[in-house]
């Protein structure tokens, strides 16, 4: 008999949620994970008794009962909610676009006025069958919100021009006509109290984990001391990259100290004009309503993933799309490793989808 039922690689929000509902159900498991830490980018760090998201900040958002009732089941989560703003040359506009955007753009106060705004520009516009993102984003929204809220923060996040991006990318832009800032529609929404390490420990309790432990150095090995595997790292990876390299855009932190007690008077702002380097200031305290004497803020960088540098979002257009493909066909015939997970699926989630799929794996066993 082997000495695990599960050997489950990487220790983020789906290998830990794995890990847990298999301890559930008796199964003997083991966590590695090639980082120092566990949690996946989930982690924090501890910065002045602050809770500084090492990874960029992360909202738990659902709409699913289960998933919010498993999750509180672990630790009780506070009652934050997501009002980012967006910096355009030192004017603020409030995100979602919303009627409060809308009057600091145009003055407009009722939606009958914002809407017909929007559908002026549309048909000004002319654009009928959009090419790329810039012509799909000013087909929904008009000009004066792309060129303002849009143009430089993608082209930043993305590493490209937006005449340069495919059109698929932005299928809609999240247009409200009420004065609601509340990012998220979802019904539950907030973060773990003392923040997502209690999360993850909480999820791994009682389960033998191992950081700075390299699967692909003792592969050999580890292949042979579980009855199944369960991958969350990069598929590409796991085949030896024998059709290529997937894709990643990735993300740099300038995180600082300050000593003032709250420097922006949110969690997040945007930064949307093309000038300014970074994509957006986190300033951490506040996603746990803190009244610490400092603060801890962090400036975020996107950049092109390279070897050594953590692959954040997937960049699906269609080479990519293709080449994942290609892996998918070989993880859909193996019969003892599961794949899983934003790098093993090669597919942007929610942390509440993550949660949610692998309660659904366990449902009916």
């Amino acid at each position: 008999m082997r000495r695990y039922h599960y050997l489950i690689i990487g220790s983020g929000l789906y290998g830990s949620t794995f890990a847990c509902k298999a301890k559930q159900q008796g199964k003997r498991c083991l966590v590695i994970d090639k980082r120092s830490h566990l949690g996946g980018n989930l982690y924090c760090d501890n910065m002045e008794n602050i809770n500084v998201h090492k990874y960029g900040p992360h909202i738990f958002h659902t709409s699913n009962k289960k998933v919010w009732s498993f999750v509180n089941s672990i630790v009780e989560f506070n009652h934050f909610r997501y009002y980012p703003l967006a910096n355009y040359k030192g004017k603020l506009y409030n995100l979602p676009f919303n009627m409060n955007t809308f009057y600091a753009l145009w003055g407009v106060k009722t939606p009958e006025e914002a809407q017909a705004k929007i559908e002026e520009q549309r048909k000004k516009s002319g654009i009928t069958e959009p090419k790329n993102l810039e012509e799909q984003a000013i087909s929904l929204v008009g000009k004066d919100i792309y060129e303002i809220l849009i143009k430089g923060y993608t082209e930043k996040q993305w590493g490209r021009k937006c005449t340069d991006l495919p059109a698929f990318i932005i299928k809609r832009l999240p247009v409200r006509f009420t004065f609601n800032n509340n990012y998220y529609n979802d019904i539950y929404q907030g973060i773990p109290v003392g923040g997502y390490n209690k999360l993850i420990n909480g999820l791994l309790s009682g389960i033998e984990t191992g950081c700075n432990t390299d699967f692909f150095e003792n592969r050999e090995y580890f292949e042979s001391i579980a009855d199944k595997i369960v991958f969350t790292g990069k598929i590409d990876e796991f085949y030896g990259y024998r059709f290529g390299k997937l894709e990643y855009r990735t993300v740099n932190f300038e995180t600082e100290v300050l000593d003032c007690e709250n420097y922006q008077g949110t969690a997040a702002v945007n930064y949307t004009e093309k000038e300014v380097p970074y994509t957006r200031i986190i300033e951490h305290k506040h996603f746990e309503f803190g009244t610490q004497p400092k603060t801890v803020i962090s400036r975020e960088y996107s950049s092109e993933w390279k070897d050594g540098s953590e692959p954040m979002y997937p960049i699906n257009d269609e080479r990519n799309n293709s080449l994942y493909r290609q892996y998918k066909e070989l993880a859909d015939k193996e019969t003892n490793v599961i794949f899983g997970g934003r790098l093993a699926e090669y597919k942007y989630y929610d942390m509440d989808k993550i949660v949610e799929q692998v309660l659904n794996l366990f449902q009916y066993e």
